[in-house]
C-alpha cells in the first residue's frame, strides 16, 4: 500500500472494546510553521499538538470545532491548535522568553494547564481543564481523559522538525465497553513498540499489521487533514467596524496606514484612509438607528 501523508485513519478491534487512530502530517505541519521563527523545541511541541488535535477531532460526534490549548508560566506561555470536524487545522504559539531547555515541563512551566474546548455548531460549548503534571504532552492528554471522562487512553506523539513531519497513534477504551482492562493493556503494550520512523514511513495497513497481525481489525477510510487558517479581509473589516472611528484615524495619522496581521498565517491586511472612510460610511446607518 502507498503511504498517504496528511491523513488520519480510524480503526477498531473486533475482539476488544478499544478504538484507535493513526495520523500523519507533513504539508499541513509545514504550513503551520511557515513564516514563524519558533525555536526548534516549540516547533516540535506544535507538531505534537497538531497531531493530537487531529486525533481528538476524529472523535467528535458533532459538526463543530475542538481547541487544544496549553497555558503556562514557562518560556512558552501559550500554544493552541484548533481543528474542525472536517480536519482543517490551524495553530499558533507565544513565548515570553527564549527557552533554555528542551524538556516539556521546563518549556511550559510548573503552573501549566491543558485546556480542551468543544464548540458544536449547534449546541452548548464545553470546556475541560486539567493541570499539567506529566513530562510530555501525550501524558497530559492521557491524564485529561482519565480525569474528565474516566476513559483509559494512550497517546504516542512524534514530531520531526528537520523533515517537517509529525505523527500520532491514539488508543482509547470505548465508552461503556465490557471487560476492557486486560484488552486495553494488551493492545497498548503492543502499540508501545512502535517507532517514529515506522509511523512516518509505513502505511496505515503496514503499521497495523506490524502491531496487530494476530488481531482482527476493522479499518475505516482515511480522511485528509489540511492546514486552513480561515482569516480574510472581510473578517478584519468586521473587527474594525467595532472600533471607534477616531481611534482608527489616529492610527492612520501616526502610521499612514492601518495594518492587521493574522497570528496564524501571518497574512497582512492593509487599510488606507479611503478604506477606513468606506467602512465608516457602511456602518453609519446602523450607528444612527
Amino acid at each position: 500500500m502507498s503511504l498517504i501523508t496528511d491523513s488520519i485513519a480510524r480503526f477498531s478491534f473486533t475482539n476488544h472494546d478499544v478504538r484507535g487512530e493513526i495520523v500523519r502530517l507533513q504539508a499541513s505541519y509545514k504550513s503551520l510553521l511557515a513564516g514563524h521563527s519558533y525555536p526548534k523545541v516549540v516547533q516540535q511541541l506544535l507538531g505534537e499538538l497538531m497531531a493530537v488535535t487531529s486525533l481528538l477531532t476524529a472523535t467528535l460526534k458533532f459538526e463543530g470545532h475542538i481547541n487544544v490549548q496549553i497555558q503556562g508560566n514557562g518560556p512558552l506561555n501559550y500554544a493552541t491548535v484548533n481543528g474542525s470536524h472536517g480536519q482543517a487545522l490551524r495553530g499558533v504559539a507565544r513565548l515570553t522568553r527564549e527557552p533554555e531547555s528542551e524538556l516539556f515541563r521546563d518549556l511550559v512551566g510548573e503552573g501549566a494547564f491543558l485546556v480542551i474546548t468543544l464548540t458544536p455548531e449547534n449546541g452548548e460549548k464545553y470546556q475541560g481543564l486539567v493541570a499539567i503534571e506529566s513530562d510530555s504532552l501525550s501524558g497530559a492528554i492521557e491524564s485529561y481523559f482519565l480525569q474528565s471522562e474516566q476513559l483509559p487512553t494512550k497517546v504516542w506523539l512524534f514530531a520531526d522538525v528537520e523533515n517537517e513531519q509529525a505523527a500520532g497513534l491514539f488508543l482509547q477504551v470505548l465508552p461503556a465497553g465490557n471487560n476492557t482492562e486486560s484488552s486495553f493493556e494488551h493492545v497498548t503494550a503492543l502499540a508501545a513498540t512502535i517507532t517514529a520512523d515506522e509511523l512516518y514511513s509505513l502505511s496505515t495497513e503496514e503499521v497495523l499489521h506490524r502491531l496487530y497481525h494476530e488481531e482482527t481489525i476493522e479499518l475505516y477510510p482515511e480522511e485528509a487533514v489540511r492546514f486552513f487558517c480561515g482569516c480574510s479581509r472581510e473578517h478584519t473589516a468586521d473587527a474594525l467596524r467595532h472600533v471607534a472611528a477616531e481611534e482608527l484615524h489616529k492610527i492612520l495619522e501616526e502610521d499612514g496606514e492601518l495594518r492587521l496581521s493574522c497570528d496564524y498565517c501571518l497574512t497582512d491586511y492593509v487599510y488606507t484612509r479611503f478604506d477606513i472612510d468606506a467602512l465608516n460610511a457602511h456602518t453609519a446607518p446602523e450607528q444612527t438607528q
